[in-house]
């Protein structure tokens, strides 16, 4: 899916591409938790390996689950012009299309996302989480399989596939992982040709509002599959941003805004971060380090 994306974009430069499908070991095991796994590059060692191989030139990334820290000898050439970064319910029973209330008690939520599990319980402590991994369609099947009052999905995903519209709620209230919704380029970092070939679709906005958020996450020891939430968006020249770091069964949470001129916004996620440790957050942080 993002690797058609990346194709495209490229291809509507005039750049010829030839798509490598390659399995992640996120991919692969579909019964271990993502943070059972270990939180930094679950879903792109293998494409990284590939990469440093010679194997292919690019590897597409859904930019989500991109460790901040990226292998060495590799880079970040890209980011597309960013989709829906929301998080979404996909309900079973679509004759009650309704977000549970918060009193609700005994419903089952089904999510691989350590980060939508906590965000979830911090709003609705009485409900259970089940585990759920796979493609979209395999989480989709599951959906409709077991007895679950819906799962949690990024919309982006979504709609790239055109699915569930009927069966989507937007989780408005839920802040999104660092770079949901984003699609970035790797490659290697001394491959000038293929570094300048990714410039050309590389899109400013978001990169800035990537940068500032996958920063917050690094300065807080974060990785892909932590309580960690953060959005920066643009608007009127301005940089909004929304932080927001949980403790990890959802019971406590710590939230940070920030509003600053688009030119002052070299260094904002760090700052922002920086600012949230000096708090009592600084022991939900120590929670997450320690897992």
């Amino acid at each position: 899916m993002a690797g058609t994306a990346g194709k495209d974009r490229l291809e509507e430069k005039g750049i010829g591409c030839e798509l490598v499908p390659i399995k992640s070991d996120g991919d692969l095991d579909l019964i271990t938790s993502i943070y059972a796994m270990g939180v930094q590059g679950v879903f792109t060692k293998t494409l990284d390996a590939a990469l440093l191989a010679g194997r292919i030139d690019i590897a597409v990334h859904s930019m989500k689950d991109v460790p901040v820290t990226p292998a060495q000898e590799l880079t970040i050439a890209a980011v597309l012009p960013r989709g829906n970064y929301k998080d979404v319910l996909v309900i079973k029973d679509t004759g009650n299309r309704s977000v549970p209330s918060t009193g609700t008690t005994g419903l089952t939520i089904a999510t691989g996302s350590i980060r939508r599990k906590a965000q979830w319980l911090n709003r609705y402590p009485n409900h259970v989480i089940d585990n759920l991994r796979g493609n979209v369609n395999t989480r989709l099947r599951k959906v409709t399989e077991n007895d679950w009052y819906g799962a949690i999905f990024a919309a982006a995903g979504l709609e790239r596939l055109n699915l569930c519209k009927d069966q989507t709620i937007e989780l408005d209230w839920m802040l999104p992982a660092p770079a949901q919704g984003i699609i970035c380029i790797t490659c290697r970092e001394k491959d000038q040709e293929i570094l300048d070939i990714c410039q050309t679709v590389n899109h400013v906005p978001t990169q800035v509002c990537a940068t500032i958020e996958r920063e917050f996450l690094q300065t807080l020891m974060g990785g892909c599959s932590t309580p960690i939430a953060a959005l920066a968006v643009i608007e009127n020249e301005k940089v909004i941003f929304k932080g927001r770091v949980l403790s990890l069964n959802g019971s406590d949470s710590k939230e940070i805004t920030s509003e600053v001129a688009v030119s002052e916004a070299t260094g904002l996620g760090k700052r922002i971060a920086a600012e949230l440790l000096k708090t009592d957050a600084i022991k939900l942080i120590e929670q997450i380090r320690n897992g």
